[in-house]
């Protein structure tokens, strides 16, 4: 039996209808029947908002529900109910399970999509120069290339040119593997690269110079809207290879998804440091003040030494001890390329792989036999020159890797990706074949380098020593992770859910802010823990110092973060809320604590687990109508065209000036505030921000500040 009811509301408020009606849901809740509280919040603030009930919408009065005649209301389940998708409709349905996401990242995907095949020509040998182009106001995207052309003969299977055929069908390509592929190595593997690109393009047209002919043909919602045209280059014309132009459904695609020129940028200087031969041209013709773009200057990307270009330009903000350890072979047809460098002023390592050009972000079976290699042969190397004595324990792979710049690059004729997004390498045979590689490339290198032997040694024995003096302070960490809620900070006000998925914690700013969210906040499954002033900045200090910092024994005790370099395996919360004021101290704090986290626990990010909390900036109020804008856009498109005194407007300096209610309304509620998750896109460019912002270095940050001082007004900053 279930009891209905609907609530009234008044002021914005759900409220029940009078004190009877509460006493008769005691009653009931008394005789047994099953009522569950949903949330119920008086007018005046004095029920509280976590009471809840399963009351459904019945007219403000209460009623049990009759029934169901199952036999007669149960819809008919039988043949007429199984959909059969036709074409690149499964794509246009469920877009996210081909590209990720339909939002900025997806959006990438296409272009990324469309690249990997020309990196593909490059990889294969047939060709050098790759073009893209993006015009920002209107959303199209070029891409060139002067490979080989897809073919555009007529495909035995489908009677259609091979051009339509790849261009319409799932799973058709030439990637395959095996005698009838067209490639030896290559990115793609399943056929539906670009068929899905133009599946969630509104338009898409694309040109073939191929055997001394210009193919043209277009394309709207993944359907031809014509036949292939066919015309004869100029005599004696050379020209080859193929051209993508494209315009992205705004249909299917997040109303905030916008292109970002940086990562582009980053993903094609990437691929120009793996594929020496090939010549990347880009540019991003950017939206003016006035609304429109107007072309920009190419940018070229071309390094002909590879890898060892790749390493320079990782570790361009850091003290290296010694150059580049340059390493390359082939074996069982599967070429591995590496390139190593340890750095003095680093403290973490930055580890990057490619297969077949495709990023790995999380990693897979070549990065897991290339941490194997280097600390089972640095542990050999160092036993041999008497670094390590008799008795003394091996160096452990973080304390190996501490400070390490490494990239890994395999081509493989069958590479087993996870998924149509490529994000992890499981060929099982890759990790044997890139431990063995790389266990004696480091070993000839090292051998004939005995100067860069000892400078690797004695910082990862100096990172073993500091790993011992902060290991009292560590196990205490870890013991008082595991006691009870006696254990916890003092200025935690934890919740009272102890599911980890659904509760979430509030780092906020101070005692202030901190007293408004515990009087705001749901405490079923809503946790505040205050901070005191800024913490500690962690790219400056060693491992010691961290767990001796009472703030940051705190944070990692209150969060479940565990020991340091290790995934967290009791995270007491499923979203980490970063919450501190809109001015320059609380994006001070803010960064600190991100710093923090990514240095001391990467895995909240990878896993999603960090959000940052955007309170807002202003309350507007005209006549009896209050509402919130969160930065000086929304405030001024809210007043244009309203006369002087209309309106009021009130600033809020910080969260602890706000009332708990409406700090409840604009900042906790999840139905109403505002979260923008924080996700690592590109863990080396992230290393490299963090270093330049947060290290001692002085002159990275002034560069800086010079490089894009001028983009930004003095009024407008709040100093």
């Amino acid at each position: 039996m279930c009891v209905c009811w609907r609530p009234q509301r008044l002021a914005g408020l759900t409220a029940p209808h009078s004190t009877s009606q509460i006493a008769q849901l005691t009653a009931l809740a008394n005789s047994h029947v099953q009522v569950r509280l949903g949330p119920l919040q008086h007018a005046a603030g004095h029920v509280h908002r976590s009471l809840t009930t399963c009351f459904a919408a019945q007219g403000g009065t209460l009623e049990a529900a009759k029934p169901a005649d199952t036999a007669a209301e149960i819809p008919g389940y039988d043949a007429q109910q199984i959909q059969v998708l036709q074409g690149l409709d499964p794509v246009r349905k469920r877009p996210g399970m081909y590209i990720g996401s339909t939002g900025t990242r997806g959006l990438h995907h296409l272009i990324f999509e469309v690249l990997d095949n020309c990196i593909d020509e490059v990889q294969g040998g047939h060709a050098t120069n790759v073009e893209v182009e993006i015009d920002m106001e209107t959303g199209w995207v070029t891409i060139t290339d002067d490979g080989r052309g897809i073919p555009t003969d007529i495909h035995p299977a489908t009677g259609k040119s091979a051009l339509e055929t790849v261009l319409t069908v799932l799973h058709a390509g030439g990637k395959f593997g095996g005698d009838s592929s067209g490639y030896t190595v290559s990115g793609g593997l399943h056929g539906v690269g670009i068929s899905v690109v133009n599946a969630l393009s509104s338009q898409l047209d694309v040109t073939v110079w191929r055997k001394g002919h210009e193919f043209r043909q277009s394309f709207k919602g993944g359907e031809a809207t014509g036949p292939l045209q066919d015309q004869p280059l100029p005599k004696g014309s050379k020209q080859k290879g193929t051209c993508i132009r494209f315009l992205y459904d705004r249909t299917v695609f997040a109303k905030n998804a916008i292109y970002d020129p940086d990562t582009i940028r980053t993903r094609l200087r990437e691929l120009a440091f793996l594929n020496s031969t090939a010549t990347i041209k880009f540019r991003a013709n950017e939206v003016h003040s006035n609304g429109h773009s107007a072309a920009a200057d190419w940018q070229f990307f071309h390094f002909s030494r590879g890898l060892a270009d790749y390493m320079d330009f990782l570790n361009r903000d850091k003290e290296p001890l010694h150059q580049p350890i340059s390493i390359s072979k082939t074996v069982d047809g599967v070429v591995v390329d590496v390139a190593l460098q340890w750095c003095s002023d680093a403290y973490s390592d930055t580890l990057v792989g490619f297969a077949n050009s495709v990023k790995t972000t999380d990693g897979g079976s070549h990065m897991d036999g290339l941490k194997s290699a280097l600390t089972r042969s640095l542990n050999v190397m160092a036993r041999k020159s008497k670094a390590l004595k008799e008795g003394e324990p091996n160096l452990s792979g973080d304390n190996i890797r501490e400070g390490l710049g490494g990239i890994i690059a395999v081509k493989i004729p069958e590479p087993e990706f996870e998924g149509q997004t490529k994000t992890r390498l499981g060929n099982p045979e890759v990790r044997r074949i890139t431990e063995g590689v790389v266990s004696q490339g480091i070993q000839d290198a090292l051998d004939a380098d005995s100067a860069s032997l000892d400078a690797i040694l004695s910082k990862a024995i100096a990172a073993y020593k500091a790993a011992e003096a902060a290991r009292k302070a560590r196990e205490l960490v870890r013991r008082k992770s595991v006691l009870t809620r006696s254990a916890l900070p003092g200025k935690l006000a934890d919740c009272s859910s102890t599911d980890a998925a659904s509760s979430e914690i509030f780092i906020v700013e101070g005692d202030s802010a901190g007293g408004s969210a515990k009087q705001a906040r749901d405490r079923r499954f809503q946790a505040i823990l205050p901070l005191r002033g800024k913490i500690l900045n962690v790219e400056r200090v060693d491992d010691a110092t961290l767990y001796k910092n009472s703030e940051l024994s705190n944070l990692i005790i209150g969060l479940g973060l565990g020991v340091r370099g290790e995934p967290p395996k009791e995270l007491r919360y499923g979203k980490i809320i970063l919450l501190t004021d809109a001015d320059v101290d609380g994006a001070h704090i803010r960064t600190l604590l991100l710093t923090f986290l990514y240095r001391y626990s990467r895995d909240v990010f990878n896993t999603g687990n960090v959000y940052v909390g955007v309170p807002p900036l202003y309350k507007l109020d005209i006549g009896r109508k209050s509402q919130y804008c969160y930065d000086e856009e929304e405030l001024q498109r809210e007043i244009k065209g309203r006369a002087p005194g209309s309106y009021q407007i009130q600033r809020f300096k910080g969260l602890g000036e706000m009332m708990p209610e409406q700090l409840w309304d604009t900042t906790l509620n999840p139905a109403t505030r505002k979260l923008k998750r924080l996700t690592i896109e590109d863990a080396a460019d992230t290393d490299h921000t963090i270093t330049m912002l947060m290290g001692k270095k002085v002159a990275p940050r002034r560069e800086l500040i010079e490089q894009h001082g001028s983009r930004f007004a003095l009024a407008d900053l709040d100093i």
